[in-house]
């Protein structure tokens, strides 16, 4: 009988699913989240054939130098700025991600953390339970309606359009921003408007940020773009902390140019700047926007299926589902 795979997972999963992999794979599973330096995560990366990572796990050249044995790094979310794709690639190392499953389940929490803002849910929250409220004065409390509005989307693949989708429902007028704009058919699908990045900025009621973090993204939104922004207008961020220009959004937020934020990734995350945790019109979460039970079985389920198919087990048996450089399984057999 061949010996089983090695496999290491850098964070916690469902013991349910350790169980499963253990039918066809040698499991060294973390117990606890903790952050890796890159001395661990070569020593790590060194004695397995395949892994599964978090996106604090960063992993590049310095990572593989002269690993001969890994096959494959199967990130646990639908971003992959921590992995270097050329470094993985020249050394035979398939990548991949875990994007669609998780869709829906991040329009949802978009939606979510714009309500909150509005209609100051978390702010409220903490004064009921610190023993502030006393009784009603009929106007406090107040914020901004959604309905009738218009929600500004900076990003338009699948979960924008996944949000855009949900905003007919509160009667909003939608615009977007994209690298390219949408089909005819699916701008009209979900109803939304293609303008330039300033109109963007300029027009939007609440913002939606949800693009991916790449060298070109970063600090997209910055000082010059929020003093576009209309004063009474809310920030959502649920894509990557970079996109951010967080101390333009701090000098914004004093300044009062923005009426408030909602935010669930962050620049330095797990750290969260001080300046953000004064504001009582800033909604804080910690990079949670994926994390409904089904969607984060789904995830793993998905990491799984790309972990076999790199090792050349199960039905997808050399075809990774959602493998980043299935060419570098080409260049390992070349090699």
């Amino acid at each position: 009988m061949s010996q089983k795979p090695k496999l290491w997972i850098s964070r916690a999963l469902f013991p349910e699913w350790i169980d499963s992999i253990r039918e066809w794979a040698d499991v060294d599973a973390a117990t606890e989240e903790r952050a890796y330096s890159p001395e661990e995560l070569k020593r790590k990366l060194a004695d397995v054939d395949a892994a599964m990572v978090g996106l604090s796990d960063r992993i590049g050249a310095d990572e593989v130098a002269g690993n001969t044995r890994l096959k494959v790094i199967a990130n646990l979310g639908v971003g992959y700025n921590n992995l270097d794709i050329p470094a993985l690639t020249a050394a035979g190392i398939v990548a991949s991600n875990t994007p669609e499953v998780l869709n829906e389940s991040v329009a949802d929490y978009a939606w979510a953390l714009m309500l909150a803002a509005a209609r100051r849910v978390a702010e409220s929250d903490r004064f009921v339970r610190r023993g502030g409220w006393k009784g009603s004065a009929f106007t406090a409390w107040l914020g901004p309606d959604v309905h009738g509005k218009t929600l500004g989307i900076l990003g338009m693949g699948r979960i924008g359009r996944a949000i855009a989708r949900r905003a007919a429902g509160f009667s909003m007028n939608v615009i977007y921003h994209n690298r390219s704009r949408l089909k005819p058919e699916l701008e009209q699908e979900v109803a939304a408007r293609y303008v330039d990045k300033q109109e963007l900025m300029r027009a939007s009621d609440f913002l939606i940020l949800i693009v991916p973090l790449t060298p070109e993204s970063h600090h997209a939104i910055g000082g010059a773009e929020l003093a576009l922004m209309k004063p009474e207008a809310i920030l959502v961020n649920v894509a990557r902390g970079g996109i951010v220009d967080e101390l333009a959004l701090v000098e914004a937020l004093h300044a009062k140019r923005l009426a408030g934020a909602a935010l669930d990734v962050f620049e330095g995350e797990p750290k969260v700047r001080d300046e953000l945790l004064a504001f009582d019109n800033v909604v804080l979460s910690p990079h949670i926007a994926s994390a409904s039970a089904e969607t984060r079985r789904a995830m793993a389920l998905l990491a799984i299926e790309n972990v076999k198919a790199a090792l050349g087990l199960g039905e997808q048996a050399g075809h990774p589902p959602t493998a980043l450089n299935p060419e570098a399984l080409d260049h390992r057999r070349a090699d």
